[in-house]
């Protein structure tokens, strides 16, 4: 099922309005100079959930930011930017925080934080496939705060 150009809801293939949001719709892939869209089949819960997988949710969210087809769906691009500050605390963790803690391995403070975040992403993948745009602390603020300035 294709979905609108505009706003991302799902439209019928012959369809040249959206129901929803009222966007003239594409006549068909001859309108794309590359073709039909890559994001065409991937509905707004699935682009949502990739953003926060751990190690790659990066490229998902960085996807999402950059697509048309999620240009003005709020939630996804929330879940994308929480998606990317997360991965942002990751790297934070494995480069500042375990390098220093190397020197005290009795204390795994570093191990704790990895647990903690992990946790964090399943949690979003959870809330996100229920379709919940939930802040984390700190980071949710930061996403909300991204997404109004679009």
């Amino acid at each position: 099922m294709p979905f609108c150009s505009q706003c991302g809801n799902p439209v019928g293939a012959t369809e040249t309005y959206c129901r929803q949001c009222g966007a003239r719709q594409p006549v068909g892939p001859a309108t794309s100079p590359s073709g039909a869209d890559p994001l065409a089949g991937i509905p707004p819960r699935t682009a949502s959930i990739l953003c926060y997988v751990p190690g790659i949710g990066w490229i998902a969210s960085i996807i999402v930011l950059a697509s048309e087809k999620f240009r003005r769906d709020r939630t996804v691009r929330f879940h994308a930017f929480q998606g990317l500050y997360l991965f942002v605390a990751w790297l934070m963790e494995d480069w500042v925080l375990r390098p220093m803690f190397l020197m005290a391995p009795d204390l795994h403070i570093h191990g704790v934080i990895g647990a903690l975040l992990l946790g964090m992403s399943v949690f979003m993948m959870v809330k996100a496939a229920h379709e919940e745009a939930y802040p984390l602390p700190l980071f949710g603020e930061l996403a909300q705060r991204s997404v109004a300035e679009n």
